[in-house]
Parts: C-alpha cells; structure tokens; sequence
C-alpha cells in the first residue's frame, strides 16, 4: 500500500476517534453513558471499548456498524462522523450560535412584551393617582416571586391593609 494512502487512512480512523470523543465530552457524556446509548441503539459497546477508540494505544478501530451507531446516537450524519473535527467543531459552534440567536429574538419579543404590560400598569397609575404606590409596590413582589426571592410583603401606601391593596384593579378604591 502507498505511504500517502496509508496516512489518509489514518487520518480517518483518528478523525472518528477524535470526533468521538469531542461529540461525547460535548454532550458531557460518561465513556459508559455513551456505551449504554449505543446498546440502547441497538449497536452493544462497552465502555472499554469506546475507551480504546478514544484513547488507546494503538486505537481500537471502529467497524461500518458502529460508526452507524455512534452517528445515530450523536444525531449525525456519517460523513460528519468520519470528517476532521475541526470542521464539526465549527458546524457545532454554529449549532449553538443558531440556538443562541433563537433564545435572543425569543427574549427580545419577551422584552418588547413586557415592556407593553409594564406602559399599561404606568398608564393605570396615571390615571389612578391613588394607587401609583401600590401599584410599584406590586411589580416589585410579582418580579421578586418570579425570580425566586423570599419577598415576604409589597410596601403598601400608608393607611392600606393586605385586603385593600389586593382588590380587583378594575375597581376604584
């Protein structure tokens, strides 16, 4: 065999190996979660053995079944599987960046939102004058529940009780 047909060869064996493991660690997955996941697949590993094709000396080779297993359990295509991880780190990074972007817009369309709900509470204490306190004071304990803090009671204005102070909105007082 050609020394430059061997070398690729290689090449491709450590791309697997190496992408393995980057795709294990990046799911923060055990050497063993990753065997149970390919037996639970239908593709039995132990976790010596996907030890050795990480890390062994020499490494364990991986046969056509297995690669096919380890693509369906890190829901990737073979061709992924057997490229440099160099270019999977980067369709990894842009997996995240994707995701990231999404829960960007998702916050933006929250904010937009509750920046709406906060100018209707405003506007109400405009027009209520009496209960612009209360009001903040209220905002105040559905932020502090919303955010887990141990929040024991709104300040109330002067001269309310708990009962007065949680009516109906709709209703003057």
């Amino acid at each position: 065999m050609a020394e430059e047909d061997r070398r690729q060869r290689l090449e491709g064996e450590e791309n697997v190996a190496r992408r393995i493991k980057m795709e294990r660690e990046a799911r923060g997955w055990s050497t063993a979660t990753l065997a149970e996941r390919l037996t639970e697949a239908g593709y039995p590993l132990n976790q010596s053995a996907v030890w050795r094709i990480e890390s062994g000396e020499p490494r364990r080779r991986v046969n056509l079944d297995e690669a096919i297993g380890f693509a369906k359990v890190f829901d990737i295509s073979l061709d992924n599987l057997v490229g440099p991880p160099e270019i999977a780190a980067n369709a990894h990074v842009k997996r995240l960046l994707a995701e990231f972007a999404e829960s960007w817009q998702k916050s933006v369309a929250a904010r937009k939102e509750m920046d709406l709900a906060r100018e209707a509470l405003d506007a109400y204490g405009h027009a209520h004058p009496n209960l612009q306190e209360l009001i903040r004071a209220m905002i105040t304990r559905v932020v502090a529940d919303a955010a887990g803090d141990d929040y024991r009671s709104p300040n109330f204005p002067p001269g309310a009780s708990d009962a007065e102070g949680l009516g109906d909105p709709g209703t003057e007082t």
